[in-house]
This record gives structure tokens, C-alpha cells and sequence, in this order.
């Protein structure tokens, strides 16, 4: 797995006198009745007004007592006890007092908090990568990425787990934009910016099957975290869908998780214009890379073909057709109907083969997890 070495990023454990992780300090077995391991990744940085709100609720005490200090979690997550196993909170070199919220929270915690420490700002992939890190040495079995800002519900995790759980994916995200009760709360800008993102996303991952792709409400099997190359996790708002790029290339199974989006005075960070400059290039290069690999250099098949061919003969068929326009354009002569139906059928015969190339790549969509079958066996030598 690539990535950030967790020994260089300053992982400690607030108020257990261990180092993160310590036998003695924090428990990275399995919990108790069988149930998986879910450990969650908080990436902060300027949240110091929201944190609190945000662990508070993963133990559990907005909906309910903690009871015993101890983290004590049912399946459905239903009788307000904690709602994960274990927290790893990213310090990214946040200067508002975060670290002084951070050991307070740490003291009064009921499940273990590891704090992450980046000397400086280091951007979202990487504390993601880090957080990532820590969690799989915590024991993870499903990683939950819940934002510090409070704009996630904690209460969805349950329903957020439920599909890795029940071995029906491998990854699992929400979508605000499933019912029209869910976007109620959602201001028009975003409403609107999604519904564009999700297409070329849909294109650039491979995943047709989902939408809302800047959605950072995410849960991972382990096994995929393991698999993931974290040092090729896209910057900024680009981090989810360059997560889902390489959560394709790895075969997973992904699947959308209705949810409602809370919108509570937050100002939004994600720049319109940021979005439009930026994210067609890096979705070009991410798509550029998935249909390289997975469809010539792992494997040549029909939607191969396709795509050699549609695109030799549009691509042939605009600059021939284009060369000739502007050389007669200029001297006043009419093209030949020959020279024009040279130029526009192979444009017509190269976009169907592409757009058959596309239908192809709807049904190649991962839909069996590459890792059930190892699951199984590990589960069962516990």
C-alpha cells in the first residue's frame, strides 16, 4: 500500500500514557459478539468550533449515556451507545486551538481517541492517508471517514457499514441526491454542481452505478485500504473521486447510501470556479489512466477495439474534414461532396463504435468483491 509512512506523520494517544496503539494502552482486537471493527477517520483542520459536536456524537452522548466509560456498540447502532470502536482524528497543521479542544475531548472520551499530528497543512489526501494508516494498525475492519466540520450525520453509520457488513461492497458513500426529501436541505449551487460532477465522474472512475461523487461521507473494507495506492489520491474536493479511481482499479464493489445532507450556516469552502478549472483535467488524466490499464494493458477485449478504432476514425475524420474546410475556405472553392462524405462518415461510424465502447464500460462496473471469499476464511479463524 502506498502512501505516508505512519511513523513520520506524529501519532499519539491523549490521556492513555501509552503510545498510540500500546498493548497496555489502546485495544486493537477484534470487538466483542463478532461484530467488525469500525474505526473512524477524522481529517481536521480549522474545526475546532465543530469538533466536539462531532465526537461527541460517535460516543454516543447526543443520542444516549455512555455506559461504564466503555465503548459498548449494538449492530444498528439504535440504543445511543458509541457508534464506533475507535477514533483517529488529523491534526493537519490546524492553528485555532484545535489541539487544547483535541485533549480535552481525548480525557473525557468513552472509546479510544489517536491523534494524528501534520506540523503543517498537508491537504486532504494526505491526512486521509494517514488517518488510513492508523486505522489499519488500530485493527480496523471497516474504515469510516466522517469530516470534522459537523456537516455529517455520525447517525448514518450504521446504515453506511450495513452493505460492507452483509458483504454486498467494499466501499460505500452517501448520496444526497437519491430522494427529493434529501435535497431539500441542499443549497441550489451545490444541487446543481453535483448533477454535473456525477457524469464526468461516472466517466473518469468507471462506477456508473453512483452519483454525488464529491460526497465525503465514505466507508472501506480493510482490505481495500490495504490495496489502495494512497500517494495517488487526487488534492482537495478531488480526493473522493480520485478515491473511487483507484478503488476501481483494485475491482471493488461500490454502492451510494442515501442520506440527508445537513447545511446548518456552514460556509461552503468548494469554489465554482476552482471546480471548472481544475477538475476536467484531472479527470481526463484519471480516465486516460483506467481505460490505459483496464482495458490494454490487463486486458484487449470488444470495448478495446472500440475504443481503437472510434477513435482513430473520428479523430481522422475532424482533422481531414477540418484541413479541407480551411484550405477551400480560403481560396473560395466549394469542397467536393466526395471530399465532405470522406470527412463525415468515419466522424459518424467512429462516435457509434464509441458510444458502444461506453455501453461496455456501463457493464464492466465491478459487481463481485475480489476479497469475500478471504474474508471468510480470516472471520473464521478468529
Amino acid at each position: 500500500m502506498g502512501g505516508v509512512d505512519a511513523a513520520s506523520t506524529g501519532h499519539w494517544a491523549l490521556g492513555t500514557g501509552q503510545p498510540a496503539g500500546d498493548p497496555d494502552g489502546h485495544d486493537v482486537g477484534a470487538t466483542a459478539f463478532g461484530h467488525p471493527r469500525i474505526v473512524a477517520v477524522v481529517p481536521c483542520y480549522h474545526v475546532a468550533a465543530h469538533i466536539g459536536e462531532v465526537v461527541g456524537s460517535l460516543n454516543g452522548r447526543l443520542a444516549g449515556a455512555i455506559r461504564n466509560g466503555a465503548a459498548h456498540r449494538r449492530p444498528d447502532g439504535a440504543d445511543g451507545s458509541a457508534l464506533v470502536d475507535a477514533i483517529v482524528i488529523v491534526d493537519d497543521g490546524s492553528d485555532d486551538g484545535l489541539s487544547d479542544v483535541l485533549a480535552t475531548l481525548v480525557r473525557e472520551s468513552a472509546i479510544p481517541i489517536d491523534v494524528v499530528t501534520h506540523p503543517s497543512n498537508r491537504g486532504l489526501a494526505v491526512a486521509m492517508a494517514s488517518g488510513f494508516t492508523r486505522a489499519l494498525s488500530l485493527g480496523a475492519d471497516i474504515v469510516v471517514k466522517v469530516d470534522g466540520d459537523g456537516q455529517m450525520d455520525p447517525a448514518e453509520i450504521p446504515r453506511l457499514v450495513q452493505p460492507i457488513v452483509a458483504g454486498r461492497a467494499d466501499f460505500t458513500k452517501g448520496n444526497r441526491l437519491r430522494h427529493r426529501r434529501h435535497l431539500r436541505p441542499m443549497p441550489l449551487v451545490r444541487l446543481w454542481g453535483n448533477l454535473a460532477l456525477s457524469f464526468l465522474a461516472k466517466l473518469a472512475t468507471g462506477y456508473w452505478n453512483i452519483v454525488d461523487p464529491t460526497n465525503g461521507y465514505l466507508a472501506l473494507r480493510r482490505e481495500l485500504v490495504e490495496a489502495l495506492d494512497l500517494a495517488r489520491l487526487g488534492p482537495g474536493y478531488f480526493f473522493e473521486t480520485s478515491l473511487l479511481c483507484e478503488a476501481y482499479l483494485a475491482g471493488a464493489v461500490v454502492r451510494d447510501v442515501p442520506m440527508t445532507a445537513r447545511y446548518e450556516g456552514e460556509a461552503s469552502s468548494l469554489s465554482i470556479g476552482r471546480v471548472i478549472l481544475t477538475f476536467p483535467g484531472l479527470m481526463l488524466r484519471k480516465f486516460v489512466r483506467r481505460v490505459g490499464l483496464r482495458y490494454f494493458l490487463w486486458d484487449f477485449n470488444a470495448a478495446s477495439a472500440f475504443l481503437l478504432a472510434g477513435g482513430t476514425l473520428t479523430a481522422w475524420g475532424l482533422v481531414f474534414g477540418g484541413y479541407h474546410w480551411w484550405r477551400n475556405a480560403g481560396s473560395g472553392i466549394p469542397t467536393p461532396t466526395g471530399t465532405i462524405m470522406l470527412s463525415v462518415l468515419p466522424v459518424i461510424v467512429g462516435i457509434q463504435l464509441l458510444v458502444q465502447a461506453v455501453v461496455m464500460d456501463v457493464g464492466n462496473v465491478p459487481a463481485e468483491s475480489p476479497w469475500n471469499d478471504s474474508e471468510a476464511r480470516r472471520r473464521g479463524g478468529r
